[in-house]
């Protein structure tokens, strides 16, 4: 028999080309790549910048890592710059440590660097440490590339919808000054603006702020101007876009407020060529300045609610244009159809009654037929105020005389609970000077205020006569208001302020004057 031999010794393994192959299963690599592929994982940047910074430290061995950003304005999204390890400080008599910068590419543009500072184990950075480090600077550059996107992405997101909106609140038939403060408020908060003003042009060639939101104390900033031959200002005025870094310290910048804020943006709200005014979105002084992207946002949204605004304004024309239209033919209806009928009528009477004088019938009869064609003539002055109040633009101030004095007496309806008849004879808005009819509006004003204080007053009529003849012979006006409450009766005045006489049965006011006063 043969004894076995021994069996052969095992050869030694043969040594690898390159010694990151010599890694254990959690060696460079390993690490490495596990540091890559959790890169957009975590939808925090800053927590995926942290993960990158730790990575390096421990794969190079060093004692000290950060990533610092170099442009805090178009930074990470939490803006500013970054240090995420803090250094260990060196023993004494330690030399110098060895550094590591490595730059970080956003595109073409540099964020920064990764730097690294101090071996562990002493000694100076491998070129295989410097290639992990690239590799993880190529993947910060990465994920801050797709955190800018992603944020760009929500801005755009947000400024959309806030054009939106804006556009629905005005079109909802929001009053103008309501309407620019809707756009103000909301391209305040989109911005993340210390305030939102809306300036337009004033008649002497500048602009005025007319609106302001503002979480702040808004006072000095509405009525404030940008006076005429600012350098800002032909930039607004032609709806060109201008954007300032600092409006405390820009000359451009004439303004009494501009020392409060620091960057600011000044956008044009102009549509179809015409210019409704500027929209002002400064920032705090100290605040980061505006990046590229909001501007361009912030332009879209101006250009947006411009548009807004000019639709919403031709909306309003075309509902009080539908309205005045509308008062307009119950107008015509009214003298068409109602008066003529009501003339006829008195006509009619009218002969009727005089018949009765002839035939020497029912006195009684006689006298009711007067007082019903009494009735029909005042009926016939009411209707035909009441036309002439449908030909008055009801949302505006009137201007005629007699469209002031159906404002009194609509101001005394509330009060009352009834409407006042009015009666006008004669062209009073021809006839009457201002100062006369300044006088009698104070007259009517006083005597509609004495008929709502007296108790039991169920009817108040007023009427205006500019064809009277006043005892001196001169031409005059009068005024007479009647209430039939229960008070004390007053005394009779001519060209002043105060009330005139009174009755047993009601309280009669009469005022009377010249319908030119003496040189």
């Amino acid at each position: 028999m043969s004894e076995a031999s021994e069996p052969p010794e095992p050869a030694d393994p043969p040594e690898p080309a390159d010694p990151a192959e010599a890694s254990t299963p959690r060696g460079p690599l390993p690490r490495l790549l596990e540091a890559v592929l959790g890169v957009g994982v975590d939808p925090e940047l800053r927590a995926t910048l942290q993960h990158i910074v730790d990575t390096a430290a421990e794969l190079t061995g060093a004692r000290h890592a950060s990533l610092e950003a170099t442009d805090p304005v178009h930074g990470t999204a939490g803006g500013g710059p970054t240090e995420f390890r803090a250094p260990e400080p060196p023993t004494a008599g330690q030399a110098a440590p060895s550094r590591l910068d490595v730059p970080v590419r956003v595109r073409d543009d540099t964020y920064g660097s990764l730097r690294l500072t101090g071996k562990r184990e002493g000694g100076d950075f491998t070129a295989q440490d410097e290639q992990l480090v690239r590799v993880l600077a190529t993947q910060a550059g990465i994920a801050i590339g797709n955190a800018r996107l992603h944020e760009t992405a929500r801005q755009r997101e947000r400024w959309i919808e806030g054009a939106a909106a804006v556009t629905t609140a005005l079109l909802t038939g929001e009053t103008a000054a309501d309407a620019l403060m809707t756009v103000a408020e909301r391209a305040r908060m989109l911005a993340d603006a210390s305030a939102g003003v809306i300036l337009q042009p004033t008649d002497e060639g500048g602009m005025e702020i007319v609106t302001a939101s503002t979480p702040d104390d808004p006072r000095g900033l509405v009525g404030t101007t940008i006076a005429p031959g600012s350098a800002v200002l032909e930039q607004l005025l032609g709806g060109e876009p201008v954007f300032v870094d600092d409006s405390a310290t820009d000359p451009r910048m004439t303004t009494q407020v501009r020392h409060r804020f620091g960057p600011s943006m000044l956008l044009p709200l102009q549509a179809g060529g015409r210019l409704i005014g500027t929209l002002a979105l400064p920032r705090r002084r100290g605040d980061r300045p505006y990046t590229s992207v909001e501007q361009l946002l912030a332009t879209q949204f101006a250009s947006q609610a411009a548009l807004a605004l000019v639709l919403a304004d031709a909306q309003q024309r075309r509902e009080r244009l539908a309205v005045f239209e509308d008062r307009d033919r119950i107008a015509r209806d009214l003298h068409d159809l109602v008066v003529q009928r009501l003339f006829a009528t008195g006509m009619m009477l009218e002969s009727t009654q005089r018949r009765t004088a002839d035939e020497e019938q029912d006195p009684e009869v006689h006298a009711m037929l007067g007082r019903a064609v009494e009735e029909l003539r005042s009926t016939v002055q009411e209707v035909r105020t009441t036309i002439f109040a449908l030909q008055q633009p009801p949302a505006d101030a009137p201007t005629t005389f007699r469209g002031k004095v159906l404002r009194e007496t609509a101001g005394a309806a509330a009060a009352l609970g009834f409407q006042p008849s009015v009666q006008f004879t004669g062209p009073v808005d021809a006839r009457l000077p201002a100062p006369v009819a300044t006088r009698l509006l104070t007259a009517l004003r006083a005597a509609l205020a004495a008929a709502t204080r007296r108790s039991g007053t169920t009817r108040v009529t007023v009427s205006i006569d500019a064809t009277t003849t006043l005892p001196d012979g001169r031409p005059g006006v009068r005024l007479t208001v009647f209430d039939d409450g229960k008070g004390k009766p007053t005394a009779e005045a001519e060209g002043n302020d105060e009330p005139g006489t009174g009755t047993g049965t009601g309280t009669t006011m009469t005022w009377q004057s010249p319908l030119r006063t003496h040189p």
